[in-house]
């Protein structure tokens, strides 16, 4: 009897029905998981039949013959966290783990206690490996912060720029060569001071100082114009802090530093040793600057303590790209100084790039490349066989992945410090449950009705 099969037509439909409720329960229990992606049922019709070898087909009810999923764009949602990141387009997250290699789109990420850029079941995050100077080694593995340190720089260059008061006098208390005492140079025998830090081969600092003195007309004959200034620099090269050497020119008659400057202000030399008398002149015609970031030698005078950097030579420049020290009827200051080495420095914070770029930043102030992440992109990614914990392997009908940096060949680009949310719209989940749901009630209705149609079949023998 051809009325029978309405109940399996029946059974068919709440059961497709039932897949779907599933499908959308699953969606909607998931709303708020990080990078998920949801999912809808795809229905089809089942194998119909022909009446009596007629054209006319009557089908076999319906069926779930798929669950696709939605691979949208789900919404952004900042976080505190810096390791948080969320893809902004294609692409997925690569993590390896006991398991294998899985991809994902949840960027919840941190530190292990290994250093080891970890989500949240401890899979370990792909990237491309830099080495211990910040340089890409082209590989790709596991991304590994506390593989990276900041070595000490020695310092090998300072540059002091200043004005220095034209209006002043010599003062009246001599200079003479520090010795290795608690104190530096006496109070009274310089016009104008600065220190700045320096650094040694393993790291360990050392203040430096340069002190100016204006020229004496009278105690310096032959250096009588009053454009000419004296500079000292004198260094600590002790581990208590006590010791003051002033530092010495290689191949230099004596220690002493000499700026000259023209009428106008403007410096037009520097050098060591004794300096040949201005033209007589008024105003005196100076040559132009000759010596340029200079050599000095920070070990100890004769007779003083060794010395922490014995063999330490860094260029001294009394100028900086092109602008140098001038001679103004202005309060004597530094407009600008700087060296360029550096201590030793532990990790203290990572950065991260829009192009996945992971920058460490570390005590010293040095920042340094750690990595960068890396980003699968697949031909069809709805295809990918879902895991379990957002995370997600290749299948066959995904295809293989194309791995590159964020921002190329059609890859999203990263947001540090956010998170992508789950694609799952719940207004549109509750308007696919009502029809789920509702599909489900009419074809219990048919099951009834047919039931009832039956019963009246049988009520013909009574």
């Amino acid at each position: 009897m051809s009325i029978l099969t309405s109940l399996f037509t029946g059974v068919s439909g709440m059961s497709a029905n039932g897949q779907a409720l599933s499908i959308i329960g699953d969606n909607i229990a998931n709303s708020n998981t990080t990078g998920f992606k949801g999912s809808r049922a795809v229905f089809g019709d089942m194998l119909s039949q022909s009446m009596g070898g007629s054209s006319m087909q009557i089908g076999k009810g319906a069926q779930v013959i798929s669950s696709q999923q939605l691979v949208g764009q789900g919404t952004f949602q900042t976080t505190s966290n810096p390791l948080d990141m969320a893809i902004d387009g294609d692409g997925f997250f690569m993590v390896n783990g006991t398991g294998g290699k899985f991809f994902t789109r949840a960027g919840q990420f941190s530190l292990s206690k290994d250093g080891y850029v970890v989500n949240p079941t401890g899979d370990k995050v792909q990237g491309y490996i830099y080495d211990s100077s910040g340089k890409p080694t082209g590989g790709i593995g596991d991304i590994n912060s506390a593989a990276v340190n900041s070595n000490p720089s020695a310092t090998d260059s300072m540059n002091f720029q200043a004005n220095l008061d034209s209006r002043v006098s010599t003062p009246l208390v001599a200079w003479t060569v520090p010795v290795p005492v608690a104190a530096g140079p006496a109070a009274g025998s310089y016009n104008f001071n600065s220190s700045m830090t320096v650094y040694d081969t393993q790291g360990n600092d050392h203040p430096v100082s340069v002190y100016f003195r204006k020229v004496d007309d009278t105690a310096a004959p032959g250096l009588n114009s009053p454009n000419t200034w004296q500079a000292h620099i004198v260094y600590n090269n002790s581990a208590t802090g006590t010791n003051y050497v002033e530092a010495m020119y290689p191949g230099a008659a004596n220690d002493t530093m000499y700026l000259q400057f023209d009428s106008s202000g403007k410096m037009v030399n520097f050098k060591p040793g004794t300096m040949a008398a201005p033209p007589a002149n008024n105003p005196p015609v100076l040559p132009t600057i000759t010596s340029q970031n200079l050599g000095y030698n920070f070990k100890a005078w004769t007779g003083a303590a060794a010395a922490l950097i014995p063999d330490q030579t860094i260029g001294l420049d009394f100028g900086y790209q092109g602008t140098y020290t001038t001679q103004y009827g202005a309060d004597s200051s530094m407009t600008f100084q700087n060296q360029n080495g550096w201590t030793s420095g532990n990790l203290r914070s990572l950065n991260i790039s829009n192009s996945g770029i992971i920058d460490g930043v570390f005590t010293n102030g040095q920042v340094k490349t750690i990595g960068q992440v890396a980003l699968a992109r697949f031909t069809n990614p709805s295809a990918l066989t879902k895991m379990g914990k957002d995370l997600y392997v290749e299948s066959s009908d995904s295809g293989q992945p194309a791995i590159g940096t964020p921002g190329t060949s059609g890859r999203g680009g990263l947001q540090a410090s956010s998170l992508e949310m789950s694609n799952v719209d719940l207004a549109e989940e509750f308007v696919s449950m009502i029809s789920a749901q509702r599909g489900f009630q009419a074809n219990a209705r048919v099951i009834t009705t047919t039931d009832t149609l039956l019963n009246d079949v049988l009520g013909l023998i009574r």
